[in-house]
């Protein structure tokens, strides 16, 4: 190491042997700073190509009104594919893969915290979509078959507004709650499958909160199955626009 390294070294040992609560925070910060760096450089990385497609579109030195329509095509599709994708790995891939490898009460923790994130994703690029379809499909001139998209787009902003604000949250108390009781029993920890059905039968406290759970969580998985399938109709719709 140079001269320079060596003492940036004892300096830094000096400060945790004085302050480690400051230098401790200050990890924390570097970190928390490093990630917001990472995430941002791979967002503007996105950008940057977007950019340099939209410079070599045709349409891009075309009339105003035709880069308005373009603008507007390109973000209905963005949205509607990052909610279809985000629907199709969370419900079919991802909760499947975390559930086997995790420890279920960590596992039920984690979905807590990334179900309400990907419900107001979702949501939000469900809501643009139905707004860019509208504008480019009014609905005194639109047919009948892009009355119907218009209906699964909104759908679909539907079952997860209501999984955002209504069923989410109640899974989410009704879990905690049921952690809870396993704890007292020792269960929760396994990994790929759970001993809670074996304790419910001695245990009405715990059987009661299973059929609640299970209620309310099945309205919830119901909500978003019915979401995935409108936005799932919707990309037969462009796929039949599409000229590749």
């Amino acid at each position: 190491k140079s001269v320079l390294g060596k003492v940036y070294d004892q300096f830094n040992l000096l400060r945790l042997l004085l302050f480690p609560l400051d230098f401790e925070i200050f990890q924390i910060q570097s970190v928390s700073q490093t990630k917001i760096m990472a995430w941002m450089t791979r967002f503007l990385t996105a950008v940057a190509f977007l950019a340099i497609g939209v410079i070599f579109s045709p349409e891009t030195f075309g009339s105003k009104s035709a880069k308005i329509t373009t603008f507007v095509k390109l973000a209905h599709l963005l949205c509607f594919s990052t909610a279809w994708g985000a629907a199709l790995w969370v419900t079919f891939i991802g909760g499947i893969i975390m559930f086997k490898n995790l420890p279920r009460h960590q596992f039920g923790n984690l979905q807590s915290k990334m179900f309400p994130a990907y419900f107001m994703m979702v949501g939000i690029c469900c809501a643009v979509s139905v707004g860019c379809f509208g504008y480019t499909h009014p609905w005194k001139s639109s047919s009948t078959a892009e009355k119907y998209q218009l209906g699964f787009l909104l759908s679909a902003f539907a079952f997860n507004l209501t999984n955002l604000f209504v069923f989410t949250p109640m899974t989410i108390e009704m879990m905690k709650q049921r952690h809870k009781v396993e704890r007292e029993s020792n269960i929760g920890e396994e990994v790929g499958w759970t001993k809670n059905q074996e304790v419910a039968k001695v245990n009405p406290k715990l059987a009661a909160m299973n059929k609640k759970f299970g209620m309310i969580h099945g309205l919830s998985s119901l909500a978003n199955i019915m979401s995935f399938g409108s936005l799932a109709m919707h990309s037969w719709y462009l796929a039949g626009k599409i000229d590749l």
